[in-house]
């Protein structure tokens, strides 16, 4: 299990675009992600569930990644956070 801490380095937070770029990235790989924001467990397949926890940017989110590709899931999931989701 991998889990640690990101933040969003976007200023317009998780709206639709970074949330649908997030669910397709988990979509790909087998293992579990969530994310924790404010006590609030968020499923990774979820659009919705990211759009509506209010996260804003410069935000912190611990990710959870549980399963066989948990490491790969975890770095493009990264990887998209370090990138701020093209909207740096």
């Amino acid at each position: 299990m991998i889990r640690e801490i990101l933040c969003v380095n976007n200023t317009t937070g998780l709206h639709a675009r970074p949330a649908s770029a997030i669910v397709k990235t988990v979509s790909k790989h087998r293992s579990k992600v969530e994310f924790l924001f404010k006590e609030k467990v968020i499923k990774g397949k979820s659009v919705i569930g990211l759009m509506t926890a209010g996260i804003t940017g410069g935000a912190k989110i611990e990710v959870i990644c549980d399963g066989q590709d948990e490491t790969d899931v975890f770095l493009a999931i990264k990887a998209l956070f370090d990138a701020g989701f093209g909207e740096k």
